[in-house]
C-alpha cells in the first residue's frame, strides 16, 4: 500500500499553516531574509550538525519540469536534478520534457496534480504564468519547490530557491573596483543578457551599486540575448564604438564564448574581463592564464539539485540538518562567489559546459 496519501493529508495541514504566515510576511523586495546558521543540538560541541536526513525514508514521488535545454546552464539546470535524485533510493524522480511553451508546461504541472505526486520541483518558463497552476498544485496538497524564477504569489510554493542576481552585479563590480579602484579614469564595459528581463535589471543594478563604491561607472553599454550569437554580435559592436577599454563584465557565460570570438576577431587585448555564470569552458580559460579572462562570477546550476533536496525533506517532514530552526525555509538564495586562478580549482568540478 502506498503511503502517499497519509504524506498528503499531513502536508495538507502543514501547507495552510505556512500559507497563513507566507500572506502575513509577504515581502516586497527582491532580497530575502538573511538565514541563521546554528548546530542541531546547541549542547553539542562539535560546529558539524548530526543528521539523518539522508537516511532512506519512504519513497516519495517528485515531479520536475524546467524549460527546454537550449543554453549549457539551462541543461546542467535538469542534468544536476536527475543526479540528486539518483543519490537518494527513496525518491522517484519524474521529468517532464524540457519546453519553452507556457501553455505545455502547465499541462505538465496539471499531469503532475493529476497524478499525485508528493512534491513538484519547479523552474517555470514564465514565473508569472505558472503561477496559477503552482497554487492549484499546494491546495491540492502537492509542495512545490519554486527553482530560480519567482512566481508572483506566495501561495504557489512551499519553498524557493534562487540565484542571487543582483549580487552577482555587486560581485563583479567588488572585483572590478579592486583592480582598478585607483583610476577613476578607468574604461569599465558591461555585456548585458536580455534587457527587458528583471535578472537583467538586477544583475545591471548591482554592478552599477558596486562601481559606485569605488568612484567609477559604466563608461559603455551593450545588450545581448545569452546566445553565442547575440554575444559576438553585441561585442563586436562595443569593441568598435569604444577604442580604450580596461574591464569588461559579461553577463553570461554563454554568450561569453561569442564575446570572446568577437575580441579575437578585433584583436584587442588590452582590458581584462570578468564572465558571469560560472561555466567550466570559462574557468579553463582563467586557469590557462593567456586570456582577456581574468574571472567569472558563479550563478549556480545547481538550484533545481537543491530543489530535489527541499522536496524530499519537505515530503518527509524534515528539517535543514545546519539550521536551529524546524523546517525548510520559505527562501534560499545561494551566493555569487568570483572564481578567479587563485580559487578555481575549488569550483571548476561543479561547473557546466558552454
Amino acid at each position: 500500500m502506498s503511503a502517499r496519501p497519509t504524506l498528503r493529508r499531513r502536508r495538507t495541514l502543514a501547507s495552510v499553516a505556512v500559507l497563513s504566515v507566507a500572506f502575513l510576511a509577504a515581502c516586497t523586495s527582491n532580497t530575502p531574509a538573511e538565514e541563521d546558521d546554528g548546530d542541531a543540538d546547541r549542547g553539542t560541541t562539535s560546529q558539524q550538525a548530526v543528521s539523518d536526513n539522508d537516511e532512506a525514508g519512504e519513497e516519495v514521488v517528485i515531479g520536475f519540469s524546467a524549460p527546454a535545454a537550449d543554453h549549457g546552464w539551462m541543461g546542467a539546470i535538469t542534468t544536476a536534478a536527475q543526479e540528486e535524485a539518483e543519490t537518494y533510493s527513496d525518491v522517484e524522480l519524474r521529468v517532464a520534457e524540457g519546453t519553452n511553451d507556457v501553455n505545455l508546461q502547465i499541462s505538465q504541472i496539471e499531469q503532475f496534480i493529476n497524478d499525485g505526486v508528493d512534491a513538484i520541483v519547479l523552474l517555470p518558463f514564465d514565473g508569472a504564468a505558472l503561477t496559477d497552476v503552482a497554487t492549484k498544485a499546494m491546495e491540492a496538497g502537492i509542495p512545490v519547490i519554486n527553482v530560480d524564477r519567482e512566481f508572483s504569489s506566495p501561495f504557489a510554493s512551499r519553498a524557493t530557491v534562487l540565484g542571487d542576481n543582483c549580487g552577482m552585479g555587486v560581485s563583479a563590480g567588488t572585483y572590478i573596483c579592486e583592480q582598478l579602484g585607483d583610476d577613476p579614469d578607468a574604461v569599465v564595459a558591461e555585456i548585458a543578457g536580455i534587457d527587458s528581463l528583471p535578472l537583467t535589471q538586477d544583475r545591471s543594478q548591482g554592478f552599477a551599486d558596486a562601481l559606485d563604491g569605488c568612484g567609477l561607472e559604466v563608461s559603455n553599454r551593450v545588450a545581448a540575448d545569452f546566445t553565442v550569437q547575440g554575444g559576438e554580435q553585441a561585442a563586436a559592436n562595443l569593441l568598435q564604438a569604444a577604442p580604450e577599454i580596461d574591464a569588461i563584465w559579461n553577463h553570461d557565460d554563454d554568450q561569453g564564448v561569442g564575446v570572446l570570438a568577437a575580441i579575437e576577431n578585433a584583436g584587442r587585448d588590452e582590458f581584462f574581463m570578468v564572465g558571469g555564470a560560472g561555466s567550466a569552458n570559462v574557468m579553463r580559460e582563467i586557469q590557462s592564464g593567456d586570456s582577456v579572462l581574468q574571472a567569472t562570477v558563479v550563478y549556480p546550476s545547481t538550484q533545481a539539485a537543491d530543489g530535489i533536496r527541499l522536496a524530499r525533506l519537505v515530503a518527509h517532514e524534515k528539517s535543514l540538518s545546519d539550521l536551529a530552526s524546524s523546517g525548510v525555509p520559505r527562501t534560499v538564495q545561494l551566493y555569487a562567489p568570483v572564481v578567479t586562478a587563485d580559487n578555481v580549482d575549488q569550483y571548476i568540478d561543479s561547473a557546466f559546459e558552454s
